[in-house]
């Protein structure tokens, strides 16, 4: 796993880095764009949204939602991140945090009507991600919606087929969503549905 000085180090590499895999359709970034343009769709579904995006990186999908008038919060663990992303969207509510520590107090007091998070939940534990689903589903406005874009698997067959053709490079101390076991976490009141959009990639939406 990456600490906050990998990250800080990967900053201006970090969006080559995506393409790359992408480009070849390998784990661990293949469909990234697609995930990407669907949650941006999603969220344009709803003018001027509250939104808050929970490791925003290099900001590629919550900049242009900044930029399409949705008020933006924002968590990354990063500080260069921060810095690049604070030139790019001055009114937004950026921070730095590590979101293993859970949320920060002004976080928990705030509504919103997207929580969105990209390539960032799998760094917590399966236990650690429920957990966290639990606590932003209480931060929803009416009607509201958590929309997870990340490496994730339909079933634990689904990731272990992809192990083993990723052998050489696959992470692991990573922590990927196999959506069974992620639903089955959740108890029946949570409304819980998963996209495939590449072999190793999806969307996870939790809502009311």
């Amino acid at each position: 796993m990456l600490d906050n000085r990998g990250f800080n180090l990967w900053a201006g590499d970090y969006d080559r880095t995506v393409q790359v895999s992408e480009e070849n359709n390998l784990y661990p970034f293949a469909g990234y764009k697609n995930i990407l343009n669907l949650i941006f769709n999603e969220v344009m579904g709803k003018k001027q949204s509250s939104v808050l995006d929970i490791g925003f990186g290099t900001g590629v999908l919550a900049s242009k939602l900044y930029e399409n008038g949705h008020q933006i919060d924002g968590l990354d663990f990063s500080t260069e991140m921060l810095a690049i992303e604070e030139k790019k969207m001055p009114n937004a509510n950026l921070m730095e945090w590590d979101i293993s520590n859970g949320l920060p107090n002004t976080i928990k007091q705030s509504k919103y009507d997207f929580i969105i998070s990209t390539y960032t939940l799998h760094h917590l534990t399966d236990e650690d991600k429920t957990e966290l689903i639990k606590t932003l589903f209480s931060l929803l406005n009416e009607n509201g919606k958590i929309v997870i874009g990340d490496i994730a698997f339909e079933s634990r067959e689904n990731l272990e087929l992809c192990r083993a053709e990723s052998r050489p490079y696959w992470d692991p101390d990573e922590f990927y969503f196999v959506f069974e076991e992620f639903q089955s976490s959740l108890n029946t009141f949570y409304d819980c549905k998963f996209h495939p959009v590449s072999h190793c990639g999806g969307i996870i939406t939790v809502e009311k």
